[in-house]
């Protein structure tokens, strides 16, 4: 018998630049910033440890990660960038904690696909 195939072609530039317009440019550049700031096992660690916590945590992220204070610091930054995580200065330390409205947006983002 025959078989009819279907032939998906592959968009154009054009088509791509036109479904980059708009909204959908700005969600996408959002989306990758936020995905991109849980590109590393280390921070999806902290961001689960902190959303372990009712509270925010004041230096003791650098007990349950097994790094230089300096790498974990740097990862924190990255988080914070992003808005993922929240920090706040508390004396000589600065306590964390996971910003709930940027994780519910990622999911969405995410959702949206």
């Amino acid at each position: 018998g025959n078989t009819s195939v279907a032939i998906m072609r592959c968009k154009s530039k054009k088509d791509l630049a036109l479904a980059m317009r708009g909204d959908t440019k700005v969600q996408d550049e959002e989306l990758a910033n936020l995905a991109w700031a849980l590109a590393h096992p280390v921070r999806v660690r902290i961001v689960r440890i902190l959303l372990e916590r009712e509270a925010c945590i004041c230096g003791e992220i650098v007990d349950e990660i097994p790094l230089a204070q300096s790498t974990v610091s740097q990862h924190l930054k990255i988080l914070k960038e992003s808005g993922i995580v929240q920090g706040e200065i508390d004396g000589p330390k600065v306590c964390y904690c996971v910003a709930r409205p940027a994780l519910q947006r990622l999911k969405k983002l995410i959702a949206d696909l």
